[in-house]
């Protein structure tokens, strides 16, 4: 487990014993992940070397050659990364195979590596659909932090809570635990990748610990925060000058203003206390909503049948899964107001009594976390301190994590 965050900056503080550990891990266990006869990465074999795989379709189309001979260009992926492969139209392998690759998503294959001016893709024998359950771990990327460590130290948050706050919080939990453990929270960009929920639902809760509990002061805290942020801009910009003027990408950039104006709408709410079991049960809700938003191998679909028990749904019975995408429901709707949704369900069935001010500033909270309407957000400004604060936590994880090296 690790002990700090954010370039070293941020204390990570999990107050839970082997019993509490142990009491967590019975009731929220994480996922199965591949052993090592489930690894396969291309790019460790040998040319020549022949193959067999389980791996999950991206994409295919029919190809022509120079001699006009047709082949099937495909592109597959596993948790090591993309393949590329062809396969060529041996005895009408073509017109055998594509109706399998546009009704399938996961097969088994047969090939031999080759290798092409440093680049290697596999040459296919065999090709054949698999309809046994699959382990997304094996055909998906996923963190590479320990799912477990993450799970116990969430959960130890959570623990922490008081009423009602606390039941809201596990009472989540205990309906989707099994496909929040395992949700990206994002396409691409960041925490794109199985276990990203979990891991970015944690980082804003570091980031509000320390603003709410480690600092005295939470608007001292914050500007420490931005600090740190101008430091590793100017970091960027001296690498970048030593590489020579080199093109690389610039986590922090245009960052600065903006978190300066976040600071000064905060500083408009001096007279308040920020609510920390609101900030951090909002927290685990901003983003509970991409249970819904987003598709890929190995997706549930409680998140639709939790909210909408009478409709019907045998369409999401047949659907064709594969890498990471946006649901083809949940892209009409959007995360954030899927997040509302179930925060207000999960209070009207559990029978929680909470006030009415609560359950609209933590809505408010989850409404405003993008910040401003073009980035998202649901509201122009948040109105609240806990609505500056979790936008702030948010905006600062997304972006750190294109700065780590191991995700």
């Amino acid at each position: 487990m690790i002990d700090s965050y954010f370039y070293d900056f941020i204390p990570v503080e999990v107050n839970c014993n082997e019993m509490e550990r142990e009491h967590i891990l019975e009731q929220f266990p994480p996922p199965t992940l591949p052993d090592s006869e489930e690894f396969f990465d291309i790019q460790n074999e040998p040319p020549g070397n022949n193959v067999k795989v389980k791996v999950l379709l991206n994409e295919f189309n029919v190809q022509t050659t120079k001699t006009n001979k047709q082949y099937l260009k495909i592109i597959f992926s596993n948790n090591a990364g993309t393949i590329r492969a062809k396969m060529w139209d041996n005895q009408d392998a073509v017109n055998k195979h594509q109706p399998m690759l546009e009704n399938y998503s996961v097969f088994d294959i047969e090939g031999i590596v080759d290798e092409f001016r440093g680049h290697k893709s596999l040459t296919i024998n065999q090709l054949n659909p698999c309809e046994e359950e699959i382990n997304p771990f094996s055909l998906l990327a996923y963190t590479q932090q320990s799912i477990e460590d993450l799970t116990i130290e969430l959960f130890s948050y959570l623990n922490e809570l008081e009423a009602p706050y606390k039941e809201i919080a596990l009472a989540a939990m205990s309906r989707f635990w099994t496909q929040f453990r395992i949700r990206p929270a994002a396409k691409g960009y960041h925490h794109n990748y199985l276990g990203g929920l979990l891991k970015h639902t944690v980082g804003l809760m570091r980031f509000a610990r320390y603003i709410l509990r480690l600092e005295e002061d939470h608007y001292k805290a914050t500007m420490k925060l931005i600090s740190i942020v101008e430091k590793a801009y100017k970091n960027e910009l001296w690498s970048q000058f030593q590489s020579g003027g080199n093109q690389q990408q610039f986590v922090w950039k245009d960052t600065i203003d903006h978190l300066y104006n976040m600071l000064q709408g905060m500083m408009e709410h001096k007279d308040t206390q920020p609510n920390y079991d609101l900030l951090i049960t909002s927290i685990l809700f901003h983003d509970i909503g991409k249970l819904l938003e987003y598709d890929h191998a190995g997706k549930t679909f409680e998140g639709f049948q939790f909210l909408y028990p009478t409709a019907d749904h045998s369409n999401t019975d047949n659907r064709k899964q594969a890498g990471i995408t946006m649901d083809e429901l949940g892209i009409m709707v959007g995360h954030i107001p899927y997040g509302v949704l179930i925060l207000s369900k999960i209070i009207e069935l559990e029978g929680i009594n909470i006030s009415l001010q609560s359950i609209h500033q933590m809505t408010h909270c989850i409404l405003c976390h993008h910040g401003l309407p073009e980035w998202g957000a649901c509201v122009r400004n948040p109105q609240t301190i806990e609505g500056y604060i979790i936008h702030f936590v948010d905006y600062l994880d997304s972006r750190y994590e294109n700065t780590e090296k191991i995700k």
